[in-house]
């Protein structure tokens, strides 16, 4: 059973849904599943390997069925860790459990930091984060040049350009700078321009999340457990570089995932995972004591 819910707040309308009974059928937390740009459609495949557990899924402000009413557009994860503290306090059913993928993880982290009651175990999964990498200046330039590159020829180059920066291999180095702008062809894509600027991914309206530095302290003092994840394709790609070293500026090593950035998936955007073995894992991290 699945039932959607709305909750308006004085800035956006939140939209999320309940899969399961509340209170919970098996007594334990509600399991959260989270995501930025991604919403709630991104984790069908994931959540119904969960059958046993109620998962609660939702669309960020300003992204599929949330609307916002403040009148920006910049996506900045501390706003949207308020969010999701607004919907785990209308659940009544807190604290909760929660796995966080990509910008949603850098959310996850904003959230324990302000409201480490709501959450008892967090496993963050390839957490975009540059401030945390050591060539993080050149990161920031490449990001730059992803953002120009939709400005300048629309939405096929410019994710060609982002495919191009998240699967190079280790740093950002001269050699990355001096190759020419990727074809979208390569990657299957058409090049024409749709005109329209404002992909949340490929703009700079999601720079807040890739910029946002954790706040170390309060989430050393955080009661919630915090798992950084990696997935074991991804190595030596951008966001598994930004996991390791967010693990490492925790003191923990990145904890090994099935599949790549994207492992949860089935066939929701056409880039499917594993999973099966990957919800086999976070079964596993989930229920891991310490």
């Amino acid at each position: 059973m699945t039932t959607t819910h709305t909750l308006s707040t004085a800035e956006a309308d939140l939209v999320y849904d309940v899969h399961g009974p509340l209170p919970t059928a098996d007594g334990r937390p509600p399991l959260f599943m989270i995501g930025q740009p991604m919403g709630a459609s991104g984790f069908t495949t994931l959540a119904s390997h969960f059958p046993d557990r109620t998962v609660v899924t939702y669309d960020p402000r300003g992204l599929g069925r949330s609307r916002r009413t403040d009148g920006r557009t910049d996506q900045d994860p501390v706003v949207q860790a308020g969010d999701v503290h607004a919907v785990i306090e209308a659940l009544g059913a807190g604290p909760v459990e929660m796995f966080a993928s990509s910008g949603g993880a850098v959310t996850a982290l904003a959230l324990v930091a302000a409201h480490p009651h709501d959450l008892t175990v967090l496993v963050a999964h390839e957490p975009p984060i540059i401030p945390a990498l050591p060539d993080a200046e050149a990161a920031e330039r490449a990001r730059g040049a992803v953002r120009d590159r939709y400005e300048a020829k629309g939405s096929n180059a410019g994710m060609a350009a982002f495919i191009a920066m998240t699967s190079w291999q280790g740093e950002f180095t001269d050699a990355y700078f001096a190759q020419p702008a990727p074809d979208p062809a390569a990657f299957g894509m058409p090049g024409e321009d749709d005109g329209r600027r404002d992909d949340p991914l490929l703009s700079d309206r999601s720079w807040a999340v890739s910029s946002y530095r954790p706040d170390l302290d309060a989430l050393a003092k955080a009661s919630t457990r915090i798992v950084i994840a990696v997935g074991e394709e991804s190595t030596g790609t951008f966001t598994a570089r930004t996991a390791a070293a967010t693990a490492d500026l925790l003191g923990q090593p990145a904890t090994v995932f099935p599949s790549h950035h994207g492992g949860f998936l089935g066939g929701e955007f056409g880039y499917p995972g594993q999973p099966e073995a990957f919800a086999r894992r976070l079964r596993e991290v989930l229920d891991t004591d310490g």
